[in-house]
């Protein structure tokens, strides 16, 4: 009994490994050269370069995938040779002239110092509309412009193992939220609270009369209140892990390897719905306010829960790591002394016992931007990674990682934004060396040069944000002007302006 209870809590705090079976997405999205479809007149993102979805034998197609940059950068074959040049490091943006991004939208990336062959990062904008799959009356929807949804996308995905993951992600988890809103669309324009049953088809599986299933009517006292946008942040999530088991489905192809943190942004209906899985962050700078859209997940901020699934499932430990936590590596020699640790119940430090099983690697290992899982990974929610491995073993890591983003929501009607206010989204490499201070500091002073209905200063701005992390060549190293190092890491920031005119419109 206590072996299944253990199985039943572990599978509940792991939200990664083997997911429970579950209804199959429709119409999984899997060819990435596909257009989302969009109503007559609705603004859209910049096409893609011609040639850039070709079929190509295995070798050619991992070398272009290698080099993929974002379409709406449109880098010409000499300006991807430059986005990919190390020791020069050259800032890329979207061209100034031509078709802008959705609200003005300001993009800008760098890459990395040499830390892997090719720029990891990968980023997404699009505009996206869904039309409805069923009515709630069960009656499958007549197609008719009009009665769909259009939502507004913005993704970056920080690769790590290779780009593969990332760029896998970039062209297909918008059209997993597509599929996952379907359902939704006559929901969430009716202001009626949602039915707490789509009705089933006529000879469907599932409905034939089921009330002898009913039981005691008073376990079920009130109904739970469901709201409109906890429908929208349940199709989030499960974009998110349909997204991960695609790319576990086709790991063995080469298309998706290694992993990637993923920061997505959604609006829909009024309302900013940010998600987030990994170490990326979005902040909203208001008025000169700093709103917090994310959060980080990393082995210190997670260490809670990892501890407990490797203490309710110790054989996803295999007898190579411990649960337990302790200040250092425990030597032989302090066999029988005691020792401070902490477990997965405690914030806090307290003495034990050292015996033979502590001498055991832990589990969560170092801090700040060294602390690793099986001493292997830095984060712990991203997507992708089915293929990783601790080192010099076959142990898997993936149980320990979830797909499952954080989304946390902002209503943009609750507020009268200025063109000043804006969301920053920004992959690792600019929060390293960057705290959300000095953002804030950079958005005053970057826009406060540029007049309010100005387009390219949200553009300018994510250049300055880049420049301000990356810093300049000196001393065989990139460095800020404070003399510390910059960042060495792929940089990638969108800067998205909640106010002004057109911005959402």
């Amino acid at each position: 009994m206590l072996n299944r209870v253990r199985s039943a809590v572990a599978h509940l705090v792991s939200s990664g490994g083997a997911p429970p079976p579950r209804p199959k997405s429709p119409d999984l999205p899997n060819a990435p050269s596909a257009q989302s479809a969009a109503p007559p007149g609705a603004p859209r993102s910049p096409p893609a370069r011609a040639g850039s979805g070709s079929a190509a034998p295995a070798k050619t197609v991992e070398a272009r995938a290698s080099f993929s940059r974002p379409t709406f950068l449109q880098l010409s074959p000499g300006g991807l040779r430059r986005a990919d040049d190390h020791a020069g490091r050259a800032v890329q943006s979207p061209p100034d002239t031509g078709r802008r991004l959705p609200w003005s939208t300001g993009y800008a990336e760098v890459i990395n110092a040499g830390k892997s062959r090719h720029n990891e990062d990968q980023a997404c904008c699009e505009v996206v509309y869904v039309e409805g799959r069923r009515s709630v009356s069960g009656a499958p929807r007549e197609p008719s412009g009009g009665q769909g949804l259009c939502f507004y996308y913005w993704g970056l995905f920080d690769g790590h193992a290779g780009g593969g993951a990332a760029e896998m992600a970039s062209k297909l988890l918008h059209r997993h939220i597509q599929e996952q809103l379907k359902d939704l669309v006559e929901i969430l324009q009716d202001a009626s609270p949602p039915p707490l049953c789509l009705p089933s088809t006529p000879g469907a599986p599932g409905s034939s009369d089921s009330s002898h299933l009913v039981g005691p009517q008073s376990c079920w006292s009130s109904q739970k209140e469901v709201t409109h946008e906890s429908l929208v942040v349940g199709a989030i999530e499960n974009a998110f892990q349909f997204m991960d088991e695609q790319m576990a489905q086709e790991r063995r192809g080469h298309q998706a390897e290694g992993g990637c943190c993923a920061l997505v942004v959604v609006y829909l209906l009024g309302k900013v719905y940010v998600a987030n899985a990994g170490d990326s962050r979005a902040i909203i700078v208001r008025n000169g306010e700093i709103i917090p859209m994310s959060q980080e997940f990393t082995p210190e901020t997670e260490r809670q829960r990892l501890q407990l699934l490797g203490f309710l499932k110790p054989e996803l430990l295999g007898g190579e790591f411990t649960h337990l936590e302790f200040p250092r590596r425990i030597q032989p020699k302090e066999l029988g002394q005691r020792m401070l640790y902490r477990d997965q119940n405690m914030t806090g430090w307290a003495y034990k016992k050292i015996e033979l099983e502590d001498l055991r690697f832990p589990l969560v290992c170092g801090e700040g931007k060294k602390a690793r899982v099986m001493a292997t990974i830095g984060v712990t929610r991203g997507l992708g990674d089915h293929n990783l491995k601790v080192c010099s073993s076959t142990l898997p890591i993936k149980p320990f990682l979830s797909c499952f983003p954080e989304v946390r929501v902002y209503d943009l009607t609750q507020y009268e934004h200025c063109p000043d206010d804006v969301l920053v989204l920004g992959t690792d490499g600019l929060w390293d060396v960057t705290s959300d201070c000095e953002v804030a500091a950079t958005v005053d002073r970057v826009l406060s040069a540029y007049e309010p209905n100005d387009p390219s200063r949200y553009t300018a701005l994510a250049q300055a944000l880049v420049l301000g992390a990356r810093g300049t060549p000196r001393d065989r190293s990139w460095r800020l002007p404070n003399n510390k190092l910059g960042s060495g890491d792929d940089i990638s920031v969108f800067v998205i302006p909640l106010g002004g005119p057109g911005s959402y419109s």
